[in-house]
């Protein structure tokens, strides 16, 4: 079954985050600094990007948040924790995570990393994954879908998404909030079949044919994709390839995915971070950008369900704002120039 110290690990994180969201504003550094270690690292969206120290943490991160959104909740519907395995070559790194995604619901009544307050309730796609050390949080990677804050509040900064807009739904067997105990040969099944894909599956592209990658072996007919704003959500392997795959691919056919930050299993749920988890050229137009031809590095967080051994759900991260700067992009003043026309 799952290990003491996965579970004594879920346990710590599930209490801070709804300690912190029971928390008033003036409490939320202790809570950080009860559950956290004196030299953790947060890692999170741009522009953003990297805090140290609760009270860094704080004042960069929390603060700013819940001044715009006062009345701000967290709605988890997938929790899951277990030892990382996310290097290429197989070997283990040691590490215990635990991570999760959902919604932050709030309304929108103050600006927020200049966003214009739209005064309109509003839905913030999070994923946040903690590494743990002795009981203490050692590191938080999180990813928050600002653009699609952006859209919410009247200023689109991408293309419409190709996929459905706006629908990011919990598991359809609502089973994502893993707070009890697991079988540990099914989070073994759920490891080699996502490593299979990632390292296997994905690195094997031809930069020619889609099935060089075999995904139809990994992923089920009728996949459910959830994708970051400009993307949008695919409602099967179909639309998947069609809508996201092939105009990736176009755009950055030499993509390969590199050693994770995370990658851990529960039950049929897998999920990983990687900062620069793939690297690649940008040579060909993506989205409404042409090619720079300038080697990026994409930052995301992606969790998977299976069932049996295929891939039957998918939510995705990708730090859009940080890719897009890498194109010599600057979405924020995209947003700004949309203000001011």
């Amino acid at each position: 079954m799952t290990s003491k110290i996965t579970q004594a690990n879920k346990q710590t994180v599930w209490k801070f985050w709804n300690e912190l969201e029971s928390a008033e504003t003036s409490q939320i550094t202790t809570v950080i600094q009860k559950y956290v270690s004196d030299d953790i690292v947060w890692i999170g969206p741009s522009p953003i990007n990297r805090l140290e120290g609760a009270q860094e943490i704080y004042e960069k991160f929390w603060e700013p948040l819940l001044s715009a959104f006062s009345d701000l909740k967290r709605d988890s519907f997938i929790f899951f924790g277990g030892p990382s395995n996310g290097k290429k070559d197989g070997s283990e790194d040691g590490q215990e995570w635990v991570g999760g995604l959902g919604y932050f619901n709030g309304t929108f009544e103050n600006d927020w990393l200049t966003i214009p307050a739209s005064g309109k309730a509003t839905q913030i796609r999070w994923s946040e994954f903690c590494r743990l050390e002795e009981g203490k949080i050692k590191e938080i990677h999180i990813l928050l879908d600002v653009p699609d804050v952006m859209r919410q509040a009247g200023y689109p900064v991408l293309p419409p998404d190709k996929g459905a807009i706006g629908v990011w739904n919990p598991p359809n067997a609502r089973d994502g909030v893993l707070l009890d105990e697991q079988d540990d040969s099914e989070s073994l099944e759920s490891m080699q079949l996502i490593r299979a894909m990632i390292y296997d599956g994905l690195n094997s592209f031809d930069q020619d044919e889609l099935k060089s990658m075999g995904m139809a072996d990994f992923f089920r007919d009728d996949l459910q994709w959830y994708g970051p704003s400009g993307i949008g959500t695919c409602l099967s392997l179909r639309e998947f390839e069609d809508l996201h795959q092939k105009p990736w691919l176009v755009a950055f056919p030499d993509r390969q995915v590199q050693d994770l930050d995370s990658l851990i299993t529960e039950g049929r749920y897998m999920g990983g971070t990687g900062w620069a988890g793939v690297i690649a050229t940008h040579s060909g137009p993506y989205l409404d950008t042409p090619a720079s031809n300038n080697t990026v590095r994409i930052d995301g967080i992606d969790i998977w369900a299976r069932e049996g051994n295929q891939l039957t759900e998918n939510w995705v991260f990708v730090d859009m704002i940080a890719l897009f700067d890498q194109f010599g992009v600057d979405l924020f003043a995209r947003m700004h120039n949309r203000i001011n026309s």
